[in-house]
């Protein structure tokens, strides 16, 4: 694993006093940023409070971050999740406890972003409205959701982003619906995805992603060098007013010397992805949103004829087809073959009833895997994104359901038709006679 970085900060052309901070632990992979707010120079405590105590906690445990990188490593990502929960919440412990002990500084509090890069995966700790965006093959996407009271009134439909500008409600863009130290802890979002050769990320308190947008972020990621990329970021916000303090952390990852499966495994991760998004209960996910269901999936190489699933088993797998061909039968009867972007077996994520049919590879195939159990830790943890799935459930099993309603009428209308037309046989043979 290869970085570059370079991380940069700057009061602007309003505020007299700099209340943001970052910092920087690349032998760990660890890049951080936060902006603080609070009356009598508090901002600049908590900021630095928080940067310092992340640091110091995800240095304590160096030794498990460099192992999930290791083959045959028994630390999981669940344990890189709780070394960046617990360092978050160790420092929004800490500003609370200074807040508390110093009256003047009571309410203070921060925003904070933690990116954590290991071999081939990135894992980012968010709390506030500061952002982490990444830059992909040429397209950028932001990474974290604003914890702001707009954003949440937006996501809400209360308003649209131009009923809200002329709204008092407008008057609260920079009040945040969470934040680090304002309280003893707080709710920490927790994002990972796999990493890909050239990916690149942008750190930004909001003092800087006020001006941005996907143009010039991709348009300033052409200058290549880190430090050249930062500064611009800088001179960006500056020429657009300079309003709050502006920090800009950025950071490059590649892959090493082994371009070839470097390239083969973006090549994969991006195919996966894309087919995601082209199954129906995934369909209108955000970019962020099919990261997270991404995350929960593996793919999985199964060689000609093997059974992947049997008919009466219970079902706790849901497979879409990446490559290859798959026959589902029932009772040694073919009833469809399915090819590359066709799935199958999506009621085992809800329902544990046995397998209504075989499917068994009619060629060397490879599939995405979601299991039930990684399902519904989604569900559980991701509310927003939960209505979105389960709506969309609902939307296929409906559209199923009318099919085969149909189907079935087809039948019975055909049955009907040979009864009459034999009915009307027999009669005429009657007369016949």
């Amino acid at each position: 694993m290869k970085l570059s970085f370079w991380g940069e900060t700057h009061v602007g052309k309003v505020r007299k006093h700099n209340e943001d901070a970052f910092g920087l632990l690349p032998e760990l992979g660890v890049f951080i940023v936060a902006d603080g707010m609070g009356g009598h120079a508090a901002g600049e405590v908590a900021s630095g409070i928080a940067v310092q105590t992340v640091k110091d906690v995800v240095s304590q445990y160096a030794e498990t971050i460099k192992a999930f990188s290791e083959p045959d490593t028994n630390v999981e990502k669940k344990d890189i999740y709780n070394i960046l929960e617990y360092a978050v919440q160790t420092a929004c412990f800490e500003i609370y406890r200074r807040a508390q002990n110093e009256p003047e500084k009571r309410g203070m509090g921060t925003t904070v972003e933690v990116l954590l890069l290991t071999q081939g995966h990135a894992f980012i700790a968010h709390v506030g409205d500061s952002r982490v965006y990444l830059v992909r093959q040429g397209e950028v996407h932001q990474l974290t959701e604003d914890h702001s009271v707009v954003n949440e009134l937006l996501k809400r439909g209360t308003f649209t982003r131009e009923e809200l500008e002329n709204s008092p409600y407008g008057e609260l863009k920079n009040a945040l619906s969470r934040a680090v130290g304002v309280y003893e802890s707080v709710e920490v979002d927790i994002i990972d995805l796999a990493l890909l050769h050239g990916d690149a990320f942008l750190l930004c308190s909001d003092g800087l992603h006020s001006y941005l947008s996907a143009p010039n972020i991709e348009e300033t990621f052409r200058l290549e060098e880190p430090e050249k990329i930062a500064h611009r970021f800088i001179e960006i916000a500056n020429e657009g007013g300079g309003h709050d303090n502006i920090t800009a952390v950025v950071v490059q990852y590649s892959e090493g010397e082994d371009l070839e499966s470097a390239l083969f495994k973006a090549t994969e991760i991006n195919l996966s992805m894309e087919v995601l998004q082209q199954v129906e209960i995934f369909r209108y996910l955000t970019y962020r949103e099919v990261v997270k269901v991404h995350n929960l999936t593996e793919l999985r190489s199964v060689p000609r004829s093997q059974v992947i699933v049997r008919e009466g088993e219970e079902g706790h797998e849901f497979y879409i087809i990446l490559k290859g061909k798959v026959r589902l039968q029932k009772n040694d009867t073919t009833i469809a073959v399915l090819k590359d972007r066709d799935h199958f077996g999506e009621m085992a994520l809800v329902d544990k009833s046995p397998r209504s049919a075989s499917a068994v590879a009619m060629e060397d195939t490879k599939l995405i895997v979601m299991r039930r159990r990684d399902f519904y830790e989604l569900i559980k943890r991701e509310h927003a994104l939960a209505v979105k799935l389960l709506w969309n459930f609902v939307r296929v099993l409906t559209a199923r359901l009318r099919s085969t309603t149909s189907e079935l009428s087809e039948a019975l209308s055909l049955q009907e038709k040979d009864t009459i037309d034999l009915s009307s046989a027999v009669t005429l043979l009657d007369d016949e006679d």
